[in-house]
């Protein structure tokens, strides 16, 4: 059986690993992106400004991970989308809508109990590497 490649991107402009987990793994031409907070890289703390404003710079992290293995969001077709509150949903949509204009990718949105270092929303993607054509079934 031939074995499968993986290789792990790593951006300096998105925030770096601090536990035992990579900021993405690619297998094949598939990428899994972890987890993204508001955290804003220079300061290594959770952006000013509330859900939006966190929502934002998530999507701004994930974006550099895309870019280190030379995609972007179009190439996204999975996401995740965790919230401390339910209700800020309309509110992360304003802002995630900003980043995924058309073709949107697949989504779920879950309401947890609390997220790393007081984030109120954490987003994850899994995305497809290589050009996209895009055709309805």
């Amino acid at each position: 059986m031939a074995s499968i490649h993986r290789q792990i991107p790593f951006t300096p402009k998105a925030p770096i690993r601090q536990g035992i987990y990579s900021q993405a793994v690619v297998v094949d031409r598939t990428m899994y992106i972890s987890g993204q907070i508001g955290m804003d890289v220079a300061s290594g703390q959770v952006v000013e400004g509330g859900v939006q404003a966190q929502a934002k710079q998530a999507l701004v992290n994930m974006g550099e991970i895309l870019k280190a293995a030379d995609c972007g969001y179009n190439n996204v077709v999975k996401t995740t989308v965790l919230l401390t509150d339910i209700n800020d949903f309309n509110k992360v949509n304003e802002v995630y809508k900003s980043f995924f204009s058309s073709n949107f990718p697949a989504r779920a949105a879950y309401q947890v109990v609390a997220l790393p270092r007081g984030a109120l929303v954490e987003i994850e993607a899994v995305a497809v590497l290589g050009p996209i054509s895009d055709s309805k079934l």
